[in-house]
């Protein structure tokens, strides 16, 4: 249906490490197996793993693409086999293991998702991991439920922003940290019941004051220090995702009591290297759990703005100031 050319440029990184630079080079452009789409990538996501992997510290699973990027949104131009031919010309996005900073892009048929119409490309580019790692922690892995109160670390990141619309969508209560007071506003606009300046105050001291009785949920991607305040504010039978560790891997010196006295739990998680099948399986409770809400509008994902893909330091860059409110999306 459509001139597939033989190769394709995408982003590669030069001397994974400390010094690691991004350059364009070409690439046999992948073949679809069976169970595969191959798209032509209007849009991709960019992601701290993006930035870890240039650091060759979170390389891609066996047998997966060596090039960045783990989220991409495009129209499906190729297929391995007729039962996924009614994908042919669709337009969609989804989750990848590697691949999306490319022209063309491998997309397992089960982890696509139909772009909604009122979104642009941008939107879609940015919207499967942030989306599908928010609702894993949230509902598949912390069971939140209407009324509970839930605490969301780095609030006004791509994946804050989006667990805090899903969580306000199921009647959850939400507060969230941040380090900026243009960040707080952005929550507060999202229904964030409580947007804590962690430059200003302790978290721990602002909800204990808050929610006295402790929250129920909290998703951090901080670790380090962190650990110890987040059982601080715990509530009894309480859950403590970490699903990154940006604030250290090592924690010196917690006293486990207070955790055991509040029968509280931590769990850590990850996506990328789970399997296709349950990638699969979290992609279809995500659309059969808020398809509605995504084709009718009702949330989308925040973009804090978009650059063109051989610019990709640029976003790059902007993320690792840590000055994004939102999604970073390369546009093609």
């Amino acid at each position: 249906m459509t001139n597939i050319p033989l190769q394709m440029q995408v982003v590669n990184v030069l001397q994974p490490g400390k010094n690691s630079a991004l350059h364009i080079e070409k690439r046999p452009v992948p073949q679809p197996q069976q169970g595969q789409l191959l798209l032509k990538v209007k849009a991709a996501g960019v992601n701290r793993a993006d930035l870890m992997q240039r650091q060759g510290l979170y390389p891609p699973p066996p047998g997966e693409s060596d090039i960045l990027g783990l989220e991409v949104a495009g129209t499906v131009v190729k297929v391995a086999s007729k039962a996924d031919e009614h994908w042919l010309g669709k337009d969609v996005f989804g989750i990848v293991a590697g691949g999306g900073y490319a022209e063309y892009a491998l997309l397992q048929s089960g982890h696509a998702i139909a772009k909604p119409k009122r979104w642009s490309w941008l939107q879609a580019g940015a919207a499967a991991e942030a989306f599908l790692t928010a609702y894993q922690l949230l509902f598949v892995i912390g069971g939140l439920k209407s009324g509970q109160r839930l605490l969301l670390h780095a609030g006004a990141s791509g994946i804050g922003t989006s667990a805090l619309q899903l969580a306000t969508l199921a009647g959850a209560r939400v507060a969230v940290t941040v380090g900026r007071s243009d960040k707080a506003e952005a929550c507060r606009k999202l229904s964030a019941e409580l947007a804590v300046n962690y430059r200003n105050s302790l978290f721990a001291d602002e909800l204990t004051t808050h929610w006295p009785t402790g929250v129920d949920l909290i998703l951090d991607p901080v670790a380090g220090e962190y650990l110890q305040h987040n059982v601080r504010v715990l509530a009894e039978d309480g859950l403590i995702i970490i699903y990154a560790l940006m604030g250290g891997r090592i924690i010196e010196q917690l006293d486990l009591a207070p955790l055991f006295k509040k029968r509280g739990r931590i769990v850590c998680s990850t996506l990328r290297n789970r399997t296709n099948s349950y990638k699969a399986q979290l992609t279809a409770g995500f659309v059969a759990t808020f398809a509605e809400q995504m084709n009718n509008g009702i949330f989308a994902p925040i973009l804090d703005q978009s650059v063109d893909w051989k610019n990709a330091q640029q976003a790059h860059n902007v993320l690792l100031s840590n000055n994004n409110v939102g999604k970073l999306v390369l546009e093609f």
